[in-house]
């Protein structure tokens, strides 16, 4: 008599995990790393201002009468609001049947719109976007980092990024005022900094419990103004690598994330996931941009 195998059988239950694996990134350094704040109109301003520079001359006579100081105004700028935004509209049937790794398909839908979002500024924000105060047809657009960074610029000309270039902007920042303490730099770029004098060569011998540690990475780059932690930003194109001095930047809200559900026009549910903002560079100076830094 045949033996009755798995592979004649009917009614057999599908094997599948309550899970679902997504490893797509979602962490965004920059928006983490400066400040958050508010904005009251779609364009969003601020005022920046410099000392006089330093009068080596500075000597009167004695009982000389005082003359008055040529004063400056204050520099007025400012920046556009942008709406990003995300869809979902899941049909009211998908949402009640039974699925593996998620309650209801509504709420996971909703979960991941909001990362993407998130990614989405993080790329906006870095990117070297020039402000637009839209119309009626086209929509308002923020001015990106790389857009408003002009005073201290380090251009490779097509090469890679060197450490003779990070430490000329960190000069530059930190003559101009600023406390620079990040480099953000693209994935890439990132294995291009452990490569910096030295760092690549180094090895300590671990205790006996452990292995020889190869060290083939470096997080913080000591410069002759401070530590500056290296950080990595996937949504950071290799084009550009930042200094950054962090309490000189923030994203400004105007509208903060919010989901709502728009009005049901048949058997499907649909929410909208938006957020209105922009970036607040405090003072441009404070911050150096090297630019045509791709490996």
């Amino acid at each position: 008599m045949a033996t009755y195998k798995t592979y004649d059988t009917i009614g057999i239950r599908e094997d599948l995990q309550n899970a679902i694996y997504d490893i797509s990134p979602t962490t965004t350094p920059f928006m983490s790393t400066i400040g958050k704040s508010s904005a009251k109109n779609t364009y969003h301003e601020w005022q920046t201002d410099s000392l006089a520079d330093v009068n080596l001359a500075n000597a009167q006579v004695e009982g000389a009468d005082a003359v008055s100081a040529v004063l400056t105004p204050t520099t007025r700028v400012g920046n556009y609001t942008q709406i990003s935004d995300k869809v979902i509209q899941v049909s009211t049937t998908d949402d009640k049947v039974d699925k593996a790794g998620r309650s209801t398909e509504t709420a996971y839908q909703l979960a991941k719109a909001s990362a993407e979002l998130k990614r989405d500024m993080e790329s906006i924000l870095l990117s070297d976007q020039a402000q637009d105060a839209g119309s009626t047809g086209t929509p308002r657009k923020l001015g990106g980092l790389a857009s408003w960074i002009t005073t201290n610029t380090v251009n490779t000309a097509g090469g890679a990024l060197t450490e003779d270039m990070l430490k000329e902007a960190v000069l530059k920042a930190y003559n101009s005022g600023g406390e620079p303490d990040v480099l953000l730099v693209s994935p890439a770029n990132k294995q291009v900094v452990s490569t910096f004098a030295g760092i690549a060569e180094q090895r300590y011998q671990a205790p006996k419990s452990s292995p020889t540690t190869i060290i083939g990475a470096a997080d913080v780059y000591l410069s002759d103004f401070g530590s500056v932690s290296v950080v990595p930003d996937r949504f950071l194109s290799d084009d550009f690598s930042y200094v950054l001095d962090p309490s000189m930047a923030s994203v400004a809200y105007l509208r903060p994330f919010k989901s709502q559900k728009l009005a049901k026009m048949g058997d499907s549910e649909k929410h909208l996931l938006n957020v209105e903002y922009t970036l607040v560079v405090n003072n441009e100076a404070a911050h150096a941009m090297m630019s045509n830094t791709a490996p």
